[in-house]
């Protein structure tokens, strides 16, 4: 006899608890779990803590939530709800993707623990949100004329959130200073300097740097890769082979 496959560890894969009191639900309990995401990061999470913000105990949490990984997947699929995709029939497929590429960055530095959460993600998620934001994209390059819609999202999705991690992370160093982005880069940048000395093109652009708006920079940094990322994908159209 074979045996049984274990069952899928998600929780979209079980129904969901009826609330015990009236401001408990599963709603509720995501909503105030990315405000302490958001304010505190991913190691200050626990369900002690969440339902002290609640004013539940941790136990009550649990009727709705059964592990923080389940609360995890909550969180991450309600954040993507907030991601912009433009409509399949957009008439510059490029546009419309920089578009959708410049929404999933904005989410990813709106909420810092969101790259780092999904590079580790060790079950794949099934939430509705996330589902309907592939969906979209899928149609979106699908229209376009790709063969491979999916391969184009993993290409354009891993670049962004691989670029959001490392501004995210910048940013919440930045934060901790108590500084300005531009206060905080000019009490570095002596430092960076002395560390290139020697070595001429990297002196050339650290040399360059007081003359830049950091978000700007920052910007034009991200648009750089996307256009790259879009230029080989762009070869994989019918009409470029």
């Amino acid at each position: 006899m074979a045996a049984k496959a274990n069952p899928i560890l998600s929780v979209w894969a079980r129904p969901q608890a009826e609330p015990d009191q009236p401001a408990l639900s599963r709603a509720a309990i995501v909503r105030e779990a990315i405000a302490l995401l958001d304010a505190e990061g991913i190691e200050a999470l626990s369900m002690r803590k969440l339902g002290a913000r609640l004013n539940a105990g941790a136990t009550s949490l649990y009727r709705h939530v059964a592990t923080k990984d389940e609360l995890m997947e909550l969180a991450v699929d309600e954040v993507f709800g907030e991601i912009v995709v433009p409509p399949a029939d957009s008439p510059d497929w490029r546009a419309a993707a920089t578009e959708a590429a410049g929404s999933l960055r904005a989410t990813a530095l709106r909420h810092p623990w969101l790259g780092s959460v999904l590079a580790q993600a060790g079950l794949a998620y099934l939430g509705p949100k996330l589902m309907s934001a592939t969906e979209r994209l899928a149609a979106l390059f699908t229209a376009a004329g790709f063969r491979d819609p999916r391969g184009a999202i993993d290409t354009v999705v891993s670049y962004v959130i691989g670029m959001s991690t490392t501004e995210a992370a910048w940013l919440s160093t930045v934060a901790r200073s108590g500084q300005s982005e531009e206060a905080f880069i000019a009490r570095l940048l002596p430092a960076a300097e002395q560390a290139a000395a020697g070595h001429d093109l990297l002196a050339e652009s650290y040399a360059a740097v007081p003359a830049l708006d950091p978000v700007k920079a920052r910007d034009a940094k991200f648009a750089y890769g996307l256009d790259v990322i879009f230029d080989g994908l762009a070869l994989q159209l019918p009409d470029n082979r």
